[in-house]
């Protein structure tokens, strides 16, 4: 089962997570799967807590930064950091939106409220944007397999996760392998072509 997702749009908190918090079961056995992977992952984004989105894929926090750490680097690193960095987004979002519109103060005297004024704070949407722009991706070289994916390709990250090899390096082995093999059949039809017309042109030749 393949997970999609909207590119343009970050995730936001799924209120399903509280009951999965509660019934996922913890360490089955079976392991940190693509699947498990890729659930991690869309909890975290969700939630920005390791600790919750590893209970979601039914696996211990200790596990998620022991997996992270073997794979550092590799695609479930970087989607890692990828939900991060969307989760962000989010909350830059409604910080911009305290910063331009302000907060309304309410103003008491005596007990009564007299009036309210508005406080407008951009150090808490500066600070965000500052912490968002931390979570990046490590520089990849141009023909690097890991250069088609940047920080804000979570959706595009975590179907990678899910979907392809656990490495950068395998998927790039993958690749060169099926390019090889498209070649070798290309050439083999052509020179099978190429049979059939001195076959023909030797027919005609004898006629």
């Amino acid at each position: 089962m393949t997970h999609t997702f909207d590119e343009d749009t970050a995730p936001t908190p799924n209120p399903t997570l509280a009951h999965a918090l509660i019934a996922a079961p913890l360490e089955d056995g079976a392991g940190w799967t693509p699947a498990r992977q890729a659930t991690f992952l869309q909890a975290l984004a969700s939630t920005h807590s390791v600790a919750n989105a590893a209970r979601v894929a039914g696996m211990s926090r200790q596990s998620a930064y022991a997996l992270r750490a073997r794979l550092k680097g590799e695609p479930f690193d970087h989607a890692w950091t990828a939900a991060l960095r969307c989760r962000f987004d989010a909350l830059a979002e409604a910080a911009m939106e305290r910063a331009l519109n302000g907060v309304e103060v309410p103003h008491y005297h005596r007990g009564e409220l007299i009036g309210t004024s508005r406080k407008y704070d951009e150090r808490l949407t500066v600070a965000l944007l500052m912490m968002r722009d931390s979570f990046r991706l490590p520089h990849a070289r141009q023909h690097d397999v890991a250069a088609r994916y940047g920080s804000d390709d979570f959706g595009r990250l975590v179907e990678r996760v899910e979907a392809g090899p656990e490495t950068w390096d395998e998927q790039d082995r993958q690749e060169r392998i099926a390019l090889y093999e498209e070649y070798a059949r290309d050439a083999a039809a052509a020179e099978a072509e190429g049979d059939a017309d001195e076959g023909d042109h030797d027919s005609d030749e004898e006629e």
